[in-house]
């Protein structure tokens, strides 16, 4: 089976298109004053909370995600036609979809336990074909975006937050100044409770129809987010390379799910993000149960960059991970980092808690067009809280 070869190109088509009609449709200032009293969430920015579900590991894999594809099973599929849409629109011949749909399930023999048994149940229950359902876990290795938080409070107390931001370059709809698959993603994301024995191992904020993890806490032990992290060694190549029979690396989803699962402490769940090989570049930000406890690891695919750690005796109480190495500028359209220091810095650490970290993630540019839901996470006091957000213009894209 040929990739097709013209791939990259026409995404970095779409990302041009896509930010000249963003931009059009904007004038700068895209930054506002840091949010105060936003929490408890309400008002433009607050479309509410995301659903929770149950994912009973002691099931057979195949039977696991049946309660959550039956009711979200027409966002599935409207969000799956989407990107068929997206993709026929560069390749109208339509051979990539039949690529998809012919090929790609012939190779799920080679995905881990328990994932391939898992995918295979989300297909039957949602009608969706099993290669798109495929395809849809694939794009997570493209198109993540997001800003993650770790910080600590005067007493040593660690919090940890996202903005899942996703969608990138995938259909700006210029009607509703909204990109089409962030939109299609709010009303399928879910959090989800996953038990053995009718206990909780751990909890993750997802999207039905994904098996692997993007968000998650392990409560009491640590938690965790993934960041899309952008190099020429790209998660493309990674895909391309597991089409082609190299299959030694892993999944980035699938391993932060394995993480949460099977790690048994903030070090285990370090050891293993530093160093399994993964399909795609990416930024672990992990945070523990006690002061100091807290990183972002800065990935390639085959090795770790940098571990870069809270030291609050040293004044750093707190780390900010967007899309860009720490030791580099971000691009200047998309400078998410800068205000969320800033922030953050205004809000100080005695001040520091889940309600001033909402308010961090609903600043302008924090908070964007690409924006699908927020969560809050504190490990200690087992407090996990997800919400599905709005972004009202002037909003940027990203």
């Amino acid at each position: 089976m040929r990739f097709p070869e013209r791939f990259p190109c026409a995404l970095l088509a779409a990302a041009a298109m896509a930010t000249a009609c963003v931009l059009a449709q904007q004038a700068p200032p895209w930054t506002e004053n840091c949010r105060k009293a936003t929490y408890p969430p309400s008002g433009p920015t607050y479309r509410g909370p995301v659903p929770w579900y149950t994912i009973n590991l002691d099931l057979p894999p195949y039977k696991r995600w049946h309660e959550v594809v039956t009711d979200k099973a027409p966002g599935l599929r409207n969000i799956v036609q989407n990107l068929k849409t997206l993709v026929n629109s560069f390749f109208p011949s339509g051979k990539v979809i039949k690529i998809v749909d012919e090929h790609l399930p012939s190779m799920l023999g080679n995905l881990p336990w328990p994932f391939e048994e898992e995918i295979k149940g989300i297909a039957d229950v949602s009608g969706v074909p099993l290669g798109e359902v495929l395809t849809f876990n694939i794009f997570y290795e493209l198109f993540t975006v997001c800003t993650s938080i770790i910080a600590e409070d005067k007493k040593g107390h660690l919090f940890h937050a996202r903005n899942m931001d996703f969608g990138i370059f995938l259909g700006w709809n210029m009607n509703n100044n909204s990109w089409t698959v962030t939109e299609n993603l709010k009303p399928i994301s879910v959090n989800l409770d996953f038990q053995k024995n009718n206990r909780t191992v751990f909890r993750a904020t997802s999207f039905a129809g994904y098996v692997g993890a993007l968000t998650g806490m392990k409560p009491g032990i640590f938690s965790l987010t993934l960041n899309e992290r952008f190099t020429s060694n790209g998660g493309y190549l990674g895909i391309l390379e597991w089409i082609l029979g190299r299959r030694q690396d892993m999944w980035i989803g699938f391993l932060m799910r394995t993480v949460l699962e099977n790690a048994t402490s903030y070090e285990d769940a370090k050891n293993l993000l530093t160093k399994t090989k993964i399909l795609a570049p990416a930024y672990f930000i992990l945070g523990g149960n006690k002061s100091g406890e807290g990183c972002v690891i800065t990935r390639d695919r085959k090795s770790t960059v940098d571990v870069y750690e809270l030291k609050p005796n040293q004044g750093r109480w707190f780390l900010v991970e967007t899309n860009y190495d720490r030791w580099k500028s971000p691009f200047f359209l998309d400078n998410r980092r800068k205000p969320a220091i800033f922030c953050l810095n205004q809000t100080t650490q005695e001040n520091m808690s889940l309600a001033s970290f909402y308010d961090v993630l609903s600043t302008k540019p924090i908070l964007n067009k690409l924006t699908a839901y927020t969560t809050l996470m504190d490990v200690t006091t087992n407090v996990y809280e997800s919400y599905l957000r709005d972004c009202p213009d002037p909003c940027i894209g990203w």
